[in-house]
C-alpha cells in the first residue's frame, strides 16, 4: 500500500446559522485543546468556515488510524463533549477518508 494508508481524515460539514455562530465558536473552544490533548489518535483538526456562504462550516480532522477515530466517535464522552457545538448544528454530513499520499514541504 501507500506510505501514509494508515493515518485517515474525516470531514464533516454543516450549516451554522447565522446568529449561532459566536455560541458555535465557543463551544468549538472550549474542547479543541482537550480533543487535542487526551484523544487517541487524533493528530490534528480544523474548523473551517466558507468565504461564499459563511454560515457553510467544515471540521476536518486527521487520525492516526480510521479506527482510533471510530472508537472515538462511538463513545459516550464524545457525544457529551460535542453536544454543545452539535445543538447550534444543521444538516450534517460525515465523510471518511484513508490517506494514500501526502505531500508536504521536503517531501521526496
Amino acid at each position: 500500500m501507500s506510505d501514509n494508508a494508515t493515518k485517515a481524515r474525516v470531514v464533516f460539514q454543516f450549516t451554522v446559522p447565522a446568529a449561532r455562530t459566536e455560541e458555535f465558536l465557543s463551544a468549538y473552544e472550549k474542547i479543541r485543546y482537550e480533543v487535542a490533548a487526551g484523544v487517541p489518535g487524533h493528530l490534528l483538526d480544523q474548523v473551517c468556515q466558507s468565504t461564499g456562504d459563511p454560515e457553510q462550516w467544515l471540521i476536518t480532522s486527521e487520525w492516526s488510524s480510521l479506527s482510533h477515530f471510530e472508537q472515538w466517535e462511538r463513545s459516550q464522552g464524545h457525544r457529551d463533549l460535542v453536544k454543545p457545538m452539535r445543538a447550534c448544528m444543521q444538516d450534517p454530513k460525515s465523510q471518511r477518508y484513508v490517506v494514500h499520499k501526502q505531500t508536504s514541504k521536503g517531501s521526496e
